[in-house]
This record gives C-alpha cells, sequence and structure tokens, in this order.
C-alpha cells in the first residue's frame, strides 16, 4: 500500500509516499511542487491541480494525509496556504481516494514520539523509519511530507 503526504504552503508544497508492506515502511517517492509566480492566482491554483492530479495518477496512493495549517501570524500567507490546500483536497476527493487532514503536533507525536518535537527530531526519526539519510540542509517540505505519509501510515480510520 502507498500512502502520501502532502505539505501545503502558498508556493512551495512538499509531498512524500512511502510504501507499507507487512508493517515496514520504505521511501517510495518525494519532491517539491512548486507553483510559479502569475499575477493571477487562479492560474497557480489551476497548475496546482494539474500537478497533483498527475501525481496521484503516478504513484496511485491508497490514502493521502494533508497537513492542517496550525497558525499563521500573516493573514495573507494564511489564506494563500488555505486557497492551496482547498486546491489539494479537492483533486483528492475527485480520485476518491481517502485522505486525513493532520494537524503538525499530531505528526510529530506520531514520528518522533512528542508532539513539539524539534525539527532535527523529525528529521532523525524520518531517517530512521524510511532507513534514509536526509540532512538538515534538506527542504524541510519534504522532510514534513514523509513525516505526514509517516504518521498516517499508522492510522487506524481508513
Amino acid at each position: 500500500m502507498i500512502i502520501l503526504g502532502i505539505d501545503p504552503g502558498s508556493v512551495r508544497i512538499g509531498f512524500g509516499a512511502v510504501k507499507k508492506e507487512g508493517g515496514r515502511l520504505t521511501h517510495f517517492k518525494s519532491g517539491l511542487i512548486e507553483i510559479p509566480k502569475s499575477p493571477k492566482r487562479s492560474s497557480g491554483l489551476l497548475f496546482l491541480e494539474k500537478k497533483i492530479d498527475d501525481l496521484l495518477q503516478e504513484i496511485k496512493p491508497a490514502k493521502v494525509g494533508v497537513e492542517k495549517i496550525f497558525f499563521s501570524k500573516n493573514r495573507r500567507t494564511a489564506i494563500a496556504v488555505a486557497e492551496t490546500r482547498g486546491a489539494i483536497l479537492l483533486t483528492i476527493a475527485k480520485k476518491c481516494i481517502p485522505f486525513l487532514e493532520i494537524a503538525p503536533t499530531e505528526v510529530k507525536l506520531a514520528v518522533a514520539g512528542y508532539g513539539r518535537a524539534s525539527k532535527k527530531a523529525v528529521i532523525k526519526m524520518v531517517n530512521n523509519v524510511l532507513d534514509l539519510s536526509v540532512s538538515d540542509t534538506t527542504i524541510d517540505d519534504v522532510t514534513d511530507a514523509l513525516a505526514i505519509a509517516i504518521a498516517v501510515s499508522n492510522d487506524k480510520h481508513y
């Protein structure tokens, strides 16, 4: 079974897929989707919908985890991330793929055992679980997406 994790952002979306076989998780695919700058926000959202649709068709996940918005001091950024999340969730729903919206603290708790774990602790556990060598310099959107996939892989609500 393939589980996809998505870390939405206003212009950069991290994704990470893991394969679960017999209780063991392995890295399947990960990367970034970058929304090109455009004077029209709708152009970027349509671009994102196509990219997410292509990704879903390519990896065929059994379920998807999408990070919830936790807090933002900048209202404009929060609205842009909410719009991005909406486009992502709609694209997943159109494919009839089960999804779970998960808070950052829930991801950290599931992956590192502590809801307020540091980025370094999350990276270390992602490396341990998936037998990778992700470093502190790796774009954290990708690491976060892999952590989301790991957390969702353990969810029994499907």
